[in-house]
């Protein structure tokens, strides 16, 4: 490589990553937003979550074949990193096939081990593109998938294939270089890579060294270019779970699915009904100004951190909608949709807070009702099958409950027949409208 190629590789890597981590301040600050929640217990057992569910994707094999198609691509996805690596330093110091020499034959080894994680990964591409475009498969094609979602999974997926024909390209057109002892790499001789070595000459044999350069350069480049691609459109795309589905999991809520959380201030209220001889003026009173927190929530500053984080890492697999029994029934709640609708509502007040200087200006609108209705709300049963089937333990129940909360507790905006069965158990001790007394009335039937 000329020092022209070494400098505007530089700049394609500073460029590429300044951009990245812009973006990753952003989704940072967006995060932010909610309120703060403890999830630093426990850790032995987090960690444990986190290298079972998103390292080992234990999950996912709950469904062996779509969990086998993207373990392909996972594996290959973080293998052939280690090619970027050299990549890299080929880029910047001029020279080629960097560890070649110093690691000889487990050099031929490993990349062996990236071309055959590569082509299952081609597999796993043309089967996912397959089963979302041709074979229509029913919890890929809902309505919240319909427009950019779905261009969305297909983009990311024609990126991937590129990627792997650039592997390719780059490791096949070298092959026959280096057989013509013409490679960059010095010497003459096979690679013996496990699938270049077959598919080079197959494909390349018969051009001349021109173009073998060219396309040898084509491959190398694009590979580098769709790495930079691939990174900065994560922000845009739902593939964020690349990254996010690690501290997902370490974060994820360890109580019993079935336990929600209590409101410290009304729980102190209750206590307060059943002890009378406790001292209203126990707690400290409320400084001048402050405002009152704000029960349950109706726009993401009301929701805590864990629950956007859930937001951004979902990846729209459906795998939650495809479960719960209101969407299976018609309803109108789709559980990957309440996901999508709070990333998207994230996004726009982070957008809000950008045009304005650091400052989010109210712009009239919540996640609740804009974009969240309490129509779906109210359609769930709070089974918990979503939050089980989740393969990166996302809850879309708690943002649910919460917003449910804000129903009931700010706006007394509860159906009519929960209201009337909450009536009963405050008049009656039980959700029927029946008095206590005739409570053993049925035995003398």
């Amino acid at each position: 490589m000329s020092y022209l190629d070494n400098i505007l590789f530089a700049i394609v890597l500073i460029v590429g990553f300044g951009y990245f981590i812009s973006n990753i301040k952003k989704i940072y600050r967006n995060i932010n937003l909610g309120i703060d929640v403890n999830r630093k217990d426990n850790s032995k057992q987090r960690w444990k979550n986190m290298a079972l569910i998103a390292l080992g994707q234990k999950k996912m094999f709950t469904r062996p074949i779509p969990a086998l198609l993207h373990f392909m691509l996972y594996a290959a996805f973080v293998i052939t990193q280690i090619e970027l690596l050299e990549i890299f330093i080929d880029g910047l110091s001029g020279s080629h096939r960097f560890f070649k020499t110093g690691l000889g034959g487990f050099y031929t080894f490993l990349i062996s081990f990236i071309e055959i994680l590569s082509l299952l990964a081609l597999i796993a591409t043309v089967a996912f593109l397959s089963r979302r475009n041709l074979l229509k498969l029913p919890r890929l094609n809902k309505a919240e998938l319909l427009g950019w979602p779905k261009k969305d999974a297909n983009l990311i997926l024609i990126m991937e294939l590129i990627l792997v024909i650039c592997i390719f390209t780059m490791n096949g057109t070298d092959e026959v270089l280096y057989l013509l002892g013409k490679s960059h790499f010095e010497g003459t001789g096979s690679f013996n890579f496990a699938v270049s070595q077959h598919l080079g000459p197959a494909m390349f044999g018969g051009m001349n060294e021109s173009t073998l350069h060219i396309l040898e350069r084509v491959g190398w480049w694009g590979h580098l270019l769709m790495v930079m691609a691939f990174l900065n459109y994560l922000y845009y795309s739902k593939h964020l779970h690349i990254v996010l589905a690690f501290p997902n999991t370490y974060f994820a809520n360890l109580n019993p699915l079935g336990e929600f959380d209590n409101l410290a201030s009304v729980t102190k209220e209750v206590k307060m009904m059943m002890y009378p001889n406790a001292d209203p003026f126990a707690a400290p009173a409320a400084q001048e100004g402050e405002v009152p927190a704000k029960f349950g929530a109706s726009d993401v500053q009301d929701l805590n951190w864990v629950q956007l984080l859930n937001a951004y890492t979902c990846t729209e697999c459906g795998r939650c909608s495809s479960v719960c029994p209101a969407n299976i029934t018609g309803k109108k709640l789709s559980p990957r949709k309440i996901m999508m609708d709070t990333r998207d509502r994230m996004e726009e007040v982070g957008k809000n807070i950008d045009a304005n200087k650091g400052v989010f200006v109210p712009d009239n609108k919540s996640l609740l009702n804009d974009y969240i209705t309490p129509e779906e709300l109210w359609a769930c049963t709070s089974c918990n099958a979503c939050v089980e089937e989740c393969p990166v333990s996302i809850s879309p129940l708690s943002i649910i409950m919460d917003m449910r909360r804000y129903l009931v507790m700010e706006q007394s905006a509860a159906p009519a027949t929960l209201n009337a069965m909450m009536t009963n158990v405050e008049n009656n001790g039980a959700p029927w409208p029946y008095n206590q007394q005739d409570r053993l009335n049925w035995k003398n039937d």
